[in-house]
């Protein structure tokens, strides 16, 4: 029990800083948040399809609690609760789909994207062009990102998944 103990502590360390790296490694970065990564999410979600919901929502809340301090944005308590440590820890429902990986990424992704939807339509629609409603502009600034990057996490988990990294061994 103790040796197990100390696995999830190691790998939940380990895939959280990766994640961390990897979210630097942009190949597009939007001007009010938000960036198309090199598969930053794929750590988190491999924690949750090795150890459950649990450790993949507490994984994926640190690291947007570490993203949060490292990425110096501060604007709305609320805002930034959604846009962090609730939108990455959101990522660890990709566990309730353990049988069927890339649905996981699918609802883990979407439901991500609906946290920071949420933010952008209460604390970023000032940024909204003129005419356009601020629930559009939040679905099209948020989808355009979010959408690749489960494309990116869909694709990396599906050979991750041929090789047998999924699950505890």
């Amino acid at each position: 029990m103790e040796t197990r103990r100390v696995r999830l502590l190691a790998e939940t360390s380990m895939f959280v800083a990766l994640s961390l790296v990897l979210s630097y490694l942009k190949i597009y970065q939007l001007p009010y948040g938000g960036s198309i990564t090199l598969g930053s999410m794929v750590p988190i979600l491999l924690l949750a399809f090795r150890w459950g919901l649990r450790v993949g929502v507490f994984g994926g809340a640190v690291f947007g609690l570490a993203k949060m301090v490292l990425d110096g944005w501060v604007y709305n308590p609320l805002g930034m609760f959604l846009d962090y440590p609730l939108a990455f820890g959101l990522l660890g429902i990709a566990a309730l789909f353990r049988e069927r990986p890339l649905l996981g990424v699918v609802a883990a992704l979407t439901a991500r994207f609906i946290s920071h939807f949420i933010s952008g339509v209460l604390f970023f629609w000032m940024y909204a062009p003129e005419g356009m409603s601020p629930i559009v502009y939040s679905a099209i600034y948020n989808g355009s990102y979010i959408l690749p990057e489960m494309a990116i996490s869909c694709i990396i988990l599906y050979l991750l998944d041929r090789r047998g990294f999924l699950t505890l061994s």
